[in-house]
């Protein structure tokens, strides 16, 4: 079966992510407020944050057609404490000084929702991926700060930019890292009856 992929995210880079592996979503931006979920476990904050998102953006585009939609959200859990993304110069700094050189865990909730005649198959499952970060220098990261790609990055980093060669090590999938799991999505969507390459553009 054929359907339109929705995703439910404003992120540039899990829109290029999926249009390289082929598939062409509509996009459509949610514009919840994050800020009224509270969890303190990294996976469950993940999953809370990509449920809410795709749950408001289907209760807009509604059930009366088709349709896959995904909502993701991503957070950096370092030393006991969940980082989403820092948006300050000041946050950048610190959050930097705190990952130099250290392994943190880049998790990514994702929230599916499969609509057929009406009838709603949903299901949420985060994925996790080990980052091994460079010991920058000061000098990097003022340099970095001033590209302005970390302020709106989960951990204030990125691997599909310029932060790129300050990532060492990665442990899972990488395209978990740029905020989308394309293994675990494909997956997913096959436990819901949707093959992968039915999502190709043609």
């Amino acid at each position: 079966m054929t359907l339109r992929l929705v995703l439910a995210s404003a992120s540039p880079a899990r829109l290029h992510t999926l249009q390289a592996a082929g598939v062409d979503p509509i996009v459509h931006v949610s514009g919840v407020d994050e800020s009224v979920v509270d969890e303190r476990d990294p996976e469950a904050l993940a999953c809370a944050l990509a449920r809410l998102k795709a749950e408001a953006v289907l209760a807009e585009v509604g059930t009366g057609g088709d349709l896959a939609l995904v909502g993701c959200d991503s957070v950096l859990a370092l030393g006991g404490d969940i980082h989403g993304k820092p948006y300050t110069d000041e946050a950048v700094r610190e959050r930097w000084r705190l990952m130099r050189g250290r392994t943190g865990e880049l998790v990514t909730g994702h929230h599916l929702a499969v609509v057929r005649d009406g009838t709603v198959h949903r299901d949420t499952r985060a994925a996790t991926t080990r980052v091994t970060f460079a010991d920058v220098t000061d000098d990097e990261v003022e340099a970095y700060l001033a590209t302005g790609e970390p302020h709106h990055c989960a951990g204030a980093f990125t691997i599909d930019g310029y932060g790129g060669p300050f990532v060492e090590r990665l442990e899972g999938d990488p395209h978990n890292v740029v905020g989308i799991s394309l293994p675990l999505l494909r997956r997913m969507l096959a436990d819901a009856g949707v093959a992968w390459p039915t999502l190709w553009r043609r």
